[in-house]
């Protein structure tokens, strides 16, 4: 998916939407915005994807807005900000375009509106870079080396020639970006009309996710940092396939618990606005762990990364989601390596074979 998030709990039966309450339940339609807080406006644009759609949502800033988040390069995207521009922005100037993070359906779309609206570009630096370095592979023959990392997570021939014929797909969700931004730090106060929104960085989904928290009333654009009935997607990629993003993602949730009140109304990009938190957040942590669980105890025998699927998703994974599976999978994998959990051996063909450490299976 074009986002890198994962389906999990899908109503608010399930064990993640526990302890949570949703204020505003029913999704603003096409050309329609709902006022979530006082100032700020949630609007819904589509997305041809199992996910069907990213929030975005418009902060009065004077006499204009400072818009949040912007969908993909498609058609159906830019006819909705048509509509919701002539329509509930009543075409009040827009004052500046910020991005919480680098994933195409938040960035699709801000190279058109920051030319078209001649509004600045707002990035954290490494998303703001990382989407220009993707951006910069459009148009490229796949790298040898990724087919390697796809072969050594146990991909067969027929797989690893799909990923090349699609290689370079980001540069066809987005539109080229701006050549220049401004830039938000964690920590960074942000003025948007006359109240402070304070930056309260993320890291796993991506690599510094922004938060954006209106400390004086309680609001939170959560941006993909917290999702109320999915989980957002954390992986490893073949740019850094050492990483640990899950080990970041947990710091980051962890961190978080100690940031935010449970009062605050989060505004996610997927889902609907909601109160609860800290039983969010909890959920979070805790359905990685158990996963964890799951997946040393399949290590009892060696497993490749593509093996170890049925411990970690609760569906068959199709196609479409093989590549965000296999990196988080390797996530996972990741975490227990660097916490000396399990081993990896690479074979005579190149693949690599996981097993839990000696450490694992007593722990």
């Amino acid at each position: 998916m074009a986002d890198g998030v994962a389906p999990a709990e899908n109503d608010a039966r399930a064990p993640g939407a526990r302890g949570l309450t949703y204020p505003h339940p029913v999704p603003p339609g096409f050309g329609e915005a709902i006022e979530v807080a006082p100032g700020v406006l949630w609007m819904r644009l589509s997305m041809p994807i199992a996910l069907n759609h990213i929030n975005v949502y418009a902060v009065e800033d004077g006499e204009g807005w400072a818009l949040v988040d912007t969908g993909l390069n498609i058609p159906d995207s830019r006819e909705r900000w048509d509509a919701l521009l002539a329509g509930p922005l009543a075409g009040r100037p827009v004052t500046r375009v910020i991005c919480t993070h680098m994933h195409p359906d938040h960035i699709g779309l801000a190279g058109w509106l920051c030319e078209r609206l001649t509004a600045p570009l707002v990035m954290t630096r490494v998303e703001y870079v990382t989407a220009r370095m993707l951006l910069a592979d459009t148009g490229l023959p796949a790298p040898e080396g990724a087919a390697v990392y796809y072969h050594a997570a146990g991909w067969d021939e027929a797989q690893i020639e799909s990923w090349r014929r699609d290689y370079g797909q980001f540069g066809r969700a987005v539109s080229p970006m701006p050549s220049g931004y401004v830039r938000m730090r964690d920590g960074d106060r942000l003025s948007i009309g006359d109240r402070d929104w304070r930056v309260v960085v993320g890291e796993g989904h991506s690599p510094e996710h922004a938060c954006l928290w209106r400390e004086d009333d309680g609001v939170v654009l959560g941006g993909d940092q917290i999702l109320p009935r999915i989980s957002s997607n954390v992986s490893v990629w073949p740019t850094e396939p050492d990483a640990d993003p899950l080990g970041d993602w947990l710091d980051s949730l962890e961190r978080m618990k100690t940031v935010f009140p449970d009062e605050v109304l989060v505004l996610p990009s997927h889902g609907e606005p909601f109160h609860g938190v800290q039983a969010r957040l909890d959920a979070l942590i805790r359905g990685h762990e158990v996963s964890l669980r799951r997946l040393e105890k399949a290590l009892r025998q060696p497993r490749r990364a593509v093996d170890v699927f049925g411990a970690l998703f609760a569906r068959p994974v199709g196609a479409g989601v093989y590549g965000m599976a296999t990196g988080e999978s390797l996530a996972h994998l990741n975490y227990l390596l660097h916490r000396g959990r399990v081993r990896r051996i690479r074979d005579a063909d190149g693949v690599d074979w996981w097993t839990m450490t000696e450490r694992g299976e007593t722990a």
